[in-house]
């Protein structure tokens, strides 16, 4: 089963390095940078805002909860909005393909 976690970081620089962490340890298989994603927030009792960069990582449902753990020890927030979810359909390819990471685990 695949999986996806989606997280917001402070810019491109800081997102790019913990994707390539999360490459290198087999927690992901891909991870989209999306840019200038503009997030509206309330945070120590005020409203915020501010331009950030999202990110959508890829990978088996069995590694999830690892993957959100590493992510949350590597990423420079204090408190990173993480958030993954089982998905409920992929093509046979993609979970293939996802699947393959608890191989390349050992």
């Amino acid at each position: 089963m695949s999986a996806l976690i989606w997280c917001p970081f402070p810019d491109r620089s800081a997102a790019r390095e913990v994707a390539n962490a999360l490459l290198d340890e087999k927690l992901i298989a891909c991870a989209n940078l999306l840019p200038d994603v503009e997030s509206i927030f309330e945070w120590g009792g005020a409203r915020e805002s501010g331009k950030e960069i999202g990110v959508l990582f890829k990978t088996d449902a069995a590694l999830l909860d690892r993957a959100a753990g590493r992510l949350a020890a590597l990423h420079p927030y204090d408190t990173p909005a993480i958030m993954g979810w089982k998905c409920d359909a992929a093509s046979t390819a993609t979970q293939a393909w996802l699947g393959s990471l608890r191989e390349r685990e050992d």
